[in-house]
């Protein structure tokens, strides 16, 4: 299988080879830029499967460089993890919501930066691999390709975030999701991306499915499943 490629944007070269030693000694092929210029021109050239992208950067910012990919229909899907010495909430959510699916504050540790590497490369197969497929369970049909849920015989009208969060959970019950990976795996022009907010679909989208709403499960301290 080819090894998985990831694109490294920091303007510190420092960081650049620390970051680009521990990922290539965990098998993955690694490219680097110093600049937000120089990131677009090698993600066009070469598309990474991530890319690990620091906010400041001279001329182009982190933040621009992240609009443009998302905006794009070639690189949109591309998976970004923002390496941010900014801790702020506001930088966080600013990312976030422009599409990136993760954020790492410097300084951080070589091994939480592999364990959130493979978390986002893992999450976004499983995306993929799932994200057309007719879900029956515990009466429920959820069907992505007509945006359809069926309960117990009869339709049930969800938003377009409810229908993907649903869609999301079912497709591995018994699986406790984290609301950040919620967040990266659940978007859309309703649903603005935070942990509260996260909160706030699922209590809608309980209440929508009546009795099978306890179908979706709080996992206390850490998130949410859908039971098996």
């Amino acid at each position: 299988m080819a090894r998985q490629k990831i694109l490294v944007v920091d303007d510190e070269a420092d960081i650049l080879e620390l970051v680009g030693y521990n990922l290539a000694r965990d098998g993955y092929q690694v490219k680097g830029a110093l600049t937000g210029e120089k990131a677009l021109t090698e993600v066009v050239d070469n598309l990474p499967d991530l890319i690990l992208l620091d906010l400041m950067l001279p001329g182009v910012d982190g933040l621009d460089v992240c609009r443009k990919l998302k905006s794009n229909s070639k690189t949109s899907q591309i998976p970004i993890i923002m390496l941010t010495a900014k801790g702020e909430d506001a930088d966080v959510v600013t990312g976030l919501e422009l599409g990136a699916d993760d954020y790492i504050t410097k300084p951080f540790s070589p091994r939480v930066l592999l364990a959130r590497v493979r978390a986002v490369l893992r999450r976004r197969q499983i995306q993929e691999d799932g994200e057309d497929v007719v879900v029956n369970i515990h009466g429920l049909s959820i069907d992505p390709a007509r945006h359809e849920v069926i309960l117990d015989r009869k339709p049930v009208t969800l938003t377009a975030t409810e229908f993907r969060l649903l869609h999301f959970l079912s497709r591995r019950p018994g699986w406790v999701f984290t609301r950040d990976q919620i967040i990266g795996s659940v978007k859309g022009q309703d649903y603005p991306v935070t942990d509260r907010s996260v909160d706030v679909q699922i209590v809608g989208l309980r209440k929508k499915l009546g009795e099978a709403g306890r179908l979706i499960e709080t996992v206390r301290g850490v998130g949410y499943r859908f039971r098996e």
